[in-house]
């Protein structure tokens, strides 16, 4: 029988800590780099899956570093995925990292285990999209911006929105919690495809926003 490979990751942070503590804290996982800048990363060229980033990334050691969406895109460009490990909480912010090509977005106030099963799932091609920007999908697909959903698929992300949890949803919904999980999914390829093909001003209009809130933000 055939067994699928582990999937390795790369770790890129300036905070020398971080780049050191965090293999030790989730050592089921398997690192095989770290590095203090994507120039270093895309130098270096990890046999790695996964690429674990934090945005920002610029300091007064290396001012010019690549952070933010750049950073993402150029990452992405060179084959691999992205999950963003970041203590950024503003929603517009992680939702332009969706846009710019990264797969997942973790928190790092996140528990180590939600971490870990993030960078899994995000190994595997699954998106990671975090309750901020949830609730920013549901207010678009009130307003009709995102209008290719199924019902169940409507139902799923309004509970995800509020927090709930399979286990919760299956209760409600008399589903099983992986038929849940298959609705999530599919739910958020679409919501990662919308967010990368629609541009900012479309998202602002949506939104209310006014003209150019977004154009800082969103990857060029």
């Amino acid at each position: 029988m055939t067994t699928t490979p582990e999937p390795r990751f790369s770790h890129v942070d300036d905070a020398t800590a971080m780049r050191a503590s965090l293999s030790l804290l989730l050592p089921a996982l398997t690192f095989v780099s770290s590095h203090g800048s994507v120039e270093d990363l895309l130098a270096s060229s990890p046999e790695a899956d996964v690429v674990i980033l934090d945005l920002h990334l610029a300091n007064t050691g290396q001012p010019d570093a690549s952070q933010g969406t750049a950073a993402i895109r150029r990452i992405v460009e060179a084959g691999y995925r992205v999950c963003i490990y970041s203590q950024e909480e503003r929603r517009f912010v992680l939702a332009a990292c969706l846009a710019a090509g990264a797969t997942g977005v973790v928190s790092k106030a996140a528990s180590l285990a939600e971490a870990e099963a993030a960078f899994r799932a995000v190994a595997a091609d699954e998106p990671v999209i975090p309750p901020g920007i949830t609730g920013l999908i549901e207010v678009l697909v009130r307003r009709r911006s995102i209008t290719v959903l199924s019902p169940r698929q409507r139902e799923v992300l309004a509970h995800r929105a509020r927090g709930l949890t399979y286990a919760e949803m299956s209760r409600t919904m008399y589903l099983s919690e992986s038929t849940l999980r298959g609705y999530w999914m599919e739910l958020a390829q679409l919501v990662s495809e919308y967010l990368r093909e629609t541009s900012p001003g479309d998202i602002e209009h949506a939104l209310g926003l006014r003209p150019g809130d977004l154009l800082d933000l969103w990857p060029g």
